[in-house]
């Protein structure tokens, strides 16, 4: 009996816990005078900072990072198509990494309370230890479920084995020269501020997914 070529996909994917949380805020102000502006973002930041820098030292943090100031002016336009005196502006970004999400929505809760500081992007994410497990756990699975379904095919047309040929990620097979894309990751969590009302964080799983491309000869 003449070998067969089988080609078929493998996937798989998984939903992990986030471990880490990372948040970005930003101070920022504008006005008519850039000195003064400089001033009240540097009055904004620097008892944030120092707070990051006691939550880092106590280890309720696991990073945290300050931006420089950012300062720049313009020239906005009015209804009537006027042009304005110059306005100028400053803010300074800062990110705070947090393994709790307790202690995370206190702290986003605070921020959220101070005129001139607004709360961004909320970045989920898995340790690098954890990152690297999940995704060769994903990879091997979705090898298997390649083979699977490779077998079941070779059983549906009366050969009782397989044997592996060439195997890649997704659309990669036969193009062994571009580069290979990890696995991937997906995460979301979403809460609207409103310096009225507390917010609870309640992050979703992040989602690890893994495809590859298999082919095989039927015997």
């Amino acid at each position: 009996m003449s070998e067969l070529t089988i080609t078929v996909r493998g996937e798989s994917h998984t939903r992990v816990l986030p471990e880490r949380a990372v948040a970005h805020v930003t101070a920022s102000a504008d006005g008519p005078e850039r000195a003064g502006v400089v001033a009240r973002v540097a009055g904004l930041t620097e008892p944030v900072r120092i707070h990051l820098a006691t939550l880092a030292s106590a280890g309720t943090i696991a990073d945290w990072s300050s931006q420089r100031m950012s300062v720049w002016a313009d020239r906005p336009w009015n209804s009537e198509g006027r042009q304005l005196d110059l306005v100028h502006h400053a803010s300074v970004e800062i990110t705070a990494t947090f393994a709790d999400p307790g202690s995370l929505s206190d702290w986003l809760n605070d921020i959220a309370a101070v005129e001139g500081l607004r709360v961004g992007a909320v970045d989920w994410q898995l340790t690098p230890e954890t990152r690297a497990r999940v995704e060769r756990e994903v990879a091997t699975d979705a090898v298997a479920a390649a083979v699977e379904r490779a077998s079941a095919y070779a059983a549906a047309i009366g050969r009782s084995e397989v044997v592996p040929v060439e195997i890649a990620d997704l659309g990669l097979l036969g193009a062994a020269s571009s580069p290979t894309p990890a696995p991937r990751m997906m995460a979301k969590a979403a809460a609207e501020f409103d310096r009225a009302a507390a917010v609870e964080f309640r992050p979703d799983d992040i989602v690890v997914s893994a495809g590859v491309e298999a082919r095989f000869i039927a015997r």
